[in-house]
Formats: structure tokens, sequence, C-alpha cells
């Protein structure tokens, strides 16, 4: 299968200047929105990414989690007792609610942010070459692919003339990613039933009313708190019998039809090396926002087959995985 999209890295290489042997072991505060085993995946590529830049946790790094268990709400708490905490480094990663309570807890801790929206258009950093004070990051396109989706998804059903959207409200890119659908929708001519969701208890109703308003499919907009519950989306998926789009892989994987979006295996481990880079001397307001341009698409056959739907060969031939 065809695979599309690179990692734009800007700036060269910089001399790093190396930690004295008599240092203590220099500490990482990770601020996380949800818990440590619905980021397992996304560690995972941190922890490469960190040991790339020459930091192994536990032996010359230490990391203080602060997980904030899918309730945004606790994030500036959360960011405040890593900067009371006086850590090194403050990794924020898991989206702009995430990277905008670390940036409101301190002016002076250098921050790696990992996001899926645009950290200029956010306030995150006034510029993505030189992002100044003491944040940088990554950015993938996840946010700014949505509109692609509900595009896949009347490709796939190119009959139907309404189709379904999810939206958090309590995500800062939640107005933007609307506005976007609406203009998608406008483009292809169909309707669109705008649905919304911040808690896992309103997922079933959610899934009920794509089936009780005929629509042709759900897309849901990029949101971490979708994403790191798409074993329970696909569930729901598979028991409504509703075709549904997300922005994870970890979607299809788990049984949903397909998803679109940015590579966060790309982003986190580019989020790790940025740290690691930092604790060796470098400069936040020096290091250039890193703009993942990769995108992936995956699709699940078997779940089309329940569902009754065969995909056209164009955008078969577009996936990067096919899941058969």
């Amino acid at each position: 299968m065809k695979r599309r999209g690179f990692i734009a890295l800007a700036g060269g290489t910089v001399g790093w200047t190396a930690s004295g042997h008599a240092q203590a072991m220099p500490v990482i505060g990770y601020l996380g929105s949800e818990t440590q085993e619905r980021y397992a995946s996304r560690l995972e590529a941190f922890r490469k990414g960190l040991e790339g830049a020459g930091y192994v946790e536990g032996r010359n790094v230490a990391i203080e989690y602060k997980w904030a268990e899918g309730q945004y709400s606790r994030l500036p708490a959360l960011a405040k007792e890593l900067v009371d905490r006086k850590v090194t480094v403050i990794v924020a990663a898991g989206g702009a609610e995430v990277a905008l309570a670390a940036k409101a807890a301190t002016t002076t801790i250098p921050i790696v942010f990992e996001m899926g929206g645009d950290p200029v258009a956010l306030g995150v950093v006034g510029s993505l070459s030189r992002p100044g004070g003491n944040l940088t990051g990554v950015s993938s396109l996840s946010v700014e692919v949505s509109r692609k989706r509900l595009e896949f998804m009347r490709e796939l059903r190119p009959t139907s003339a309404k189709f379904a959207v999810a939206i958090n409200l309590a995500s800062p890119t939640s107005g933007a990613q609307l506005k976007n659908l609406q203009g998608a929708a406008e483009a292809l001519g169909v309707e669109l039933v705008v649905l919304t969701a911040s808690t896992e208890s309103e997922f079933a109703g959610m899934f009920a009313a794509v089936r009780e308003s005929g629509a042709g499919g759900l897309v849901f907009s990029s949101d971490p708190y979708f994403a790191y519950r798409s074993p329970q989306l696909a569930a729901l998926a598979v028991r409504h019998a509703v075709p549904a789009m997300t922005q994870s892989r970890d979607f299809p994987l788990a049984g949903g039809l397909m998803s679109y979006g940015g590579d966060f295996s790309q982003s986190h481990r580019q989020a790790g090396t940025y740290a690691g880079r930092i604790l060796k001397g470098e400069k936040p307001a020096e290091l250039p926002v890193q703009r993942v341009t990769r995108v992936e698409l995956f699709i699940n056959l078997k779940a089309a087959a329940n569902l009754g739907i065969t995909f056209p060969p164009s955008l078969l031939g577009s996936a990067d995985r096919v899941i058969e």
C-alpha cells in the first residue's frame, strides 16, 4: 500500500552542552490528559526519542508523571504541582489542552508540547520557526485533516445525503474543527448532524442518534478524549452497526471501520528527542516547532464486511494499512 507524507524537521544540528557528572539526575515532569495505561503506546514512542537523545529513564533521567484521567479541568493544578516540584523540563503531551495548562503554569521552566492542532492559532507559541519564550514542541496534522475524514466517508457512501460528526466541546479546537467540517459538508452538498460528547456516558447515545437520524456514517473530530477511547468507540460502532471514522489508528485496529490522522508515534518520538536536547542545554526559544506532516489512512475490511460495505479501489489504493 502507498504511504504518504514525511516529517518536516526544521533547523540543523546545534551544539549540545553536556551535563556535568556531579550534577543531580534531571527530572522530566510529564503531564498527560489521561492515564498511563491509555498513554502506553505514546510513552513508548516518547522514550525512544528520549533514548535517541542520550537519556534513559531511571539511568540518567527521572520522569515524574501527572495524569488528569480524562478530566481536562485537573490539568492546571497538575501542571502547578510539576512547577512546584521544580522539574528540569515539562513535557505536555497529548493535545492543546495539556500545552495550554503547562504554559499557564510557568514562564521559566522549559516546556515541550505535543499536539494535533496549530500551536500558533491556539496561542501556545507566537511562531513556528522562532517560538520564543519557554515553549517548543511538535504539532501534527490531525486537527487540520478533520474535514478529509468527511470527504472519505462520502466517497465510501456516495448515495448518503446526511452524515453525523462527533464534537467534544471541552476541546480548545472544537470550534475551529466544527467550522472546518461544516465547510466540507457544504462543498460536498450533504447535511451535517452535529453530535456532542465530552464524557463516556454520552457515547452510546451518540451512536444511537446516528441510526435514528438516518446518517450514512459518523465522523469524529480530532480530540485526544476520543482517540484514547478507541476500543470503546469501536465496540459501540460494531454494536450499533454504524460506519465510523476517527483520527487514531487504534480505532480500526480495535475493530472500527477506518481512521485518518497524524502519526502519533512520530510526534511523540520527536517530543522525546526535544526533551533530551533541552536537557543537554539547548533553549526551547531556539528550537523551531516541528511539524509532523505524515498522515495515515487505516481501513478495516472485516468491519466493512460486517456493515455490508465495499471499499472503492481508490480508497483502498490510498490506504497506509488495510486490516484483513
